[in-house]
């Protein structure tokens, strides 16, 4: 008897799963950078932990991006859940500063297997039924669930922190402890609801993962000859190198600048749920406007006003000086947050083909992932001598100059545009 499930049924266990593997993410939001500090570690050290997360990334992305194709995609999902599991209890049990990097370790592993599999499943389950069928709808209603469940789990995680029924316990350990719980539910949604059809034998599969990883340093290497002659592509990457400077400050040190205003991690802790929540609507609200932007002033344009605004916002951040200015501050720099990505990502996929599409997206991330984790240790190295308000002004100003690199992209736009009005020339630019 045939274990396939209908479309229908798909798109319900993805729009499921997608609920229960985020609903955690929004219960730790900002939650294990106050829980750091609540450990006693330094600004300096909870801004650098982070960064053995984004090595892991870095250095794992590429090789685990085809292990879903040979192991199946339930079997890294499952293999992910665990791994997720294990990470957050390193972080729930951690004291030092070491402990704290090891759990961030395993959150990168984490994140490097769970990146892709449950939407390939997704897709490889309508199209045995339904081959070629558009998925898109069901993709887009996903994007909702995300934004619903973390703004949820936010919502959720600063109540019960200023609940805090345990008084004898860290109120801020309680959301750590309920995002486990969902993350164990999550893993037991996916053992029993994900269905594929029989698997390769296991040497098979192990052939085929061990090709994948032995694929890398060529595809690596094809990344950056395409980054060599493409000087807008390379402009678009670069840019992530700045924009992640600027997310530091409003995703990691957000939390830290409100314990200072508050005197209290638990008191921010409470505060940092809905604020979390409220940034999740302004994302949303923001791509609303990317696309008005785009179609009023072009994709290069919307990109670069972004990227100045969002920086400037980043910096207004650093100088509030009370805890409302900061929230308002933050609730305009994600909403700018959220209008950039938009555009950026039209860029990316207007400079790549079918042939080098995925390449060129997991080179995009694969930068931010190494930006961020050399930003984020250098603005807390500057945070430490200085102030945190400090750090996140100069974060911000010099988050501004990621602008610059739009520029080929905006003289390529240019050219395209004179190129279309041009019966002569339009035919030799296709």
């Amino acid at each position: 008897m045939s274990t396939h499930l209908s479309p229908a049924a798909a798109r319900r266990v993805l729009l499921l799963l997608s609920a229960t593997r985020w609903l955690p993410v929004g219960f730790v939001i900002g939650v294990f950078t106050l829980f750091a500090l609540e450990r006693g570690l330094t600004v300096q050290q909870t801004l650098t932990y982070g960064a053995a997360q984004g090595i892991m990334v870095l250095l794992l992305e590429l090789p685990t991006s085809g292990f879903a194709d040979a192991f199946g995609r339930k079997a890294v999902l499952v293999a992910a859940g665990v791994v997720n599991i294990v990470a957050s209890v390193l972080y729930l049990t951690a004291t030092t500063f070491w402990q704290f990097a090891l759990a961030a370790g395993f959150l990168g592993i984490y994140r490097a297997l769970d990146s892709g599999p449950l939407e390939a499943w997704f897709v490889d389950t309508v199209h045995l039924t339904e081959p070629g069928a558009d998925v898109d709808q069901a993709l887009a209603a996903q994007g909702t669930v995300v934004g619903v469940a973390i703004a949820g789990g936010s919502l959720a995680s600063g109540g019960l922190i200023l609940w805090h029924p345990f008084e004898d316990d860290s109120a801020i350990a309680l959301p750590i402890v309920v995002s486990i719980v969902f993350a164990v539910a999550h893993l037991v949604l996916t053992l029993t609801m994900v269905h594929e059809p029989r698997q390769p034998s296991q040497a098979t599969r192990a052939r085929q993962a061990l090709d994948s990883a032995k694929d890398t340093p060529q595809v690596i290497g094809d990344g950056l000859t395409l980054l060599r002659h493409n000087r807008v592509l390379a402009g678009l990457v670069g840019v992530e190198l700045f924009w992640v400077i600027g997310m530091v400050v409003f995703e990691s040190m957000l939390p830290i600048r409100l314990a200072e205003m508050l005197g209290s991690t638990t008191d921010a802790g409470a505060l940092l749920g809905p604020v979390a929540a409220g940034g999740w609507a302004v994302f949303a609200l923001g791509s609303v406007v990317a696309g008005r932007a785009m179609r009023r002033w072009g994709v290069v344009r919307a990109a670069i006003a972004a990227r100045v605004l969002n920086g400037l916002g980043a910096a207004v951040m650093g100088l509030m000086l009370g805890p409302v200015g900061l929230v308002g501050a933050y609730l305009v720099t994600y909403m700018l947050h959220g209008v950039g990505g938009a555009p950026h990502s039209a860029l990316l996929h207007r400079e790549a083909s079918a042939r080098n599409r995925a390449t060129v997206l997991s080179i995009n991330s694969m930068v931010m992932q190494a930006g961020g984790s050399v930003a984020a240790p250098a603005l807390g190295a500057l945070a430490a001598t200085t102030s945190v308000q400090a750090a996140m002004v100069v974060a911000g100003l010099v988050s501004v100059l990621g602008a610059f690199l739009y520029l080929p992209a905006l003289r390529g736009e240019k050219s395209r545009a004179l190129g279309a009005e041009d019966p002569e020339v339009a035919p030799s630019q296709g």
